[in-house]
């Protein structure tokens, strides 16, 4: 492995983590997703503009763009079957598409997995919402769907039984594993200044050939198993997954899968990790992971690790699971132009991509030491109507 190492091992300490404390200057939008809508004091009166800044594999969603607005006012989920109007789980279960906003702060306490069907934006600017403590969000064979700016933590694990999954059908629906968002067979997602914490199993799975997915600018902390792209060794119909991960900060208590792929094409850029225990990128199956211009600072100390891995093996950013023989030096993972801080290094693979696919859904990456600023603001923003945001 000694000779695919790619080990530019930058002098760093404890010190280059980051604390994120509330900022309170000047609005400032630091990466080419935000400067498209952000720090304009007409956000309120235009929020479909959010539509036409998403970058990356996911570029091409729309959400709700197309359809009226609904107002989530009650934060209520007493009813699967047939949901109260004003509740979150009646509009996402409207046909035809829905720019979906709440009416003041809330905390919705999902009784089941809330099922979100197509062509719907969940918008929680202008209210500080919590998606906390019961079920988490569920988006199956679904298309187009938008989750901005709203906390999502402390899921648990929802019962089986009798859920309405679309507009005009009720379904039976085993018990869900605790996910805070699964994405299955579905297609344009994209996941966009989210909180996410603490759920029972994964923080985000992302299964079953679901492709076209960005996931940015989201401040992901506490968790063990943090973002899966793929469930299966087995399931080749992933090899058409397409992922983008851009402008997060992946923070404390993180220990790894950010993310764990399967099949596949990747792009993780301008990413700030700032804590691991296990790794921070893993895979398997032969896909095809491009690193760019992220900044990695590698566990402080060794003693306080799990396991039985040795020291440097927490160092090293890529994990490539239940690898057996030399296949995965065929395996296309390379490093461009990313920080190394207190010992990290990334095992690269594969042959250099000098000729980048999917040309349009690359956004030009800043290097690795712009990661601070570019992330600066991840995660749910404070949004006032008729203040900038």
């Amino acid at each position: 492995m000694a000779s695919l190492m790619h080990t530019r091992a930058l002098e760093g300490t404890n010190n280059a983590r980051r604390n994120l404390g509330r900022y309170k200057g000047e609005c400032k939008a630091q990466n080419p997703i935000d400067r498209c809508w952000r720090c304009k004091d007409s956000w309120a009166k235009n929020r479909t503009k959010l539509a036409d800044c998403v970058k990356g594999f996911g570029r091409h969603t729309t959400g709700g763009k197309e359809g009226p607005y609904y107002i989530v006012t009650d934060d209520s989920d007493d009813d699967f079957v047939d949901p109260k109007p004003g509740t979150l789980r009646h509009a996402v279960l409207q046909p035809g598409p829905l720019w979906i906003t709440f009416a003041t702060n809330m905390k919705i306490k999902l009784k089941a997995e809330l099922l979100v069907t197509s062509n719907k934006t969940i918008d929680g600017r202008g209210a500080q919402v919590h998606i906390a403590d019961g079920a988490g969000i569920t988006i199956q064979f679904a298309e187009n769907v938008i989750i901005h700016n709203i906390k999502i933590h402390d899921i648990k694990p929802a019962s089986r039984g009798l859920i309405k999954d679309t507009f005009d059908h009720i379904g039976f629906r085993s018990a869900d594993d605790g996910d805070g968002i699964v994405v299955f067979a579905s297609s344009n997602i994209w996941l966009d200044h989210l909180s996410m914490w603490n759920c029972h199993d994964g923080l985000i799975d992302i299964v079953k050939a679901s492709t076209a997915v960005t996931v940015s600018n989201c401040h992901i902390t506490n968790h063990d198993r943090v973002l899966l792209f793929g469930a299966s060794d087995t399931d080749q119909a992933d090899e058409v997954m397409q992922g983008y991960l851009a402008f997060n900060h992946f923070g404390k208590g993180l220990v790894q899968r950010m993310p764990r792929c399967r099949y596949g094409f990747f792009h993780v850029v301008n990413n700030d990790y700032t804590h691991w225990i296990m790794y921070a990128i893993g895979g398997t199956s032969h896909l095809t992971i491009i690193s760019q211009g992220n900044r990695f600072i590698a566990p402080p100390d060794p003693k306080a690790k799990m396991g039985k891995c040795t020291y440097s093996t927490y160092m090293q950013i890529t994990n490539r699971k239940n690898v057996v023989g030399d296949d995965w030096k065929s395996w296309i993972w390379r490093s461009e132009n990313d920080v190394f801080l207190n010992g990290a290094y990334f095992v690269e693979s594969g042959k250099p991509l000098n000729k980048k696919p999917y040309k349009k859904d690359f956004i030009k990456s800043k290097p690795g030491s712009y990661v601070r600023r570019l992330t600066r603001f991840s995660g749910q923003l404070k949004c006032n109507p008729g203040k900038k945001c």
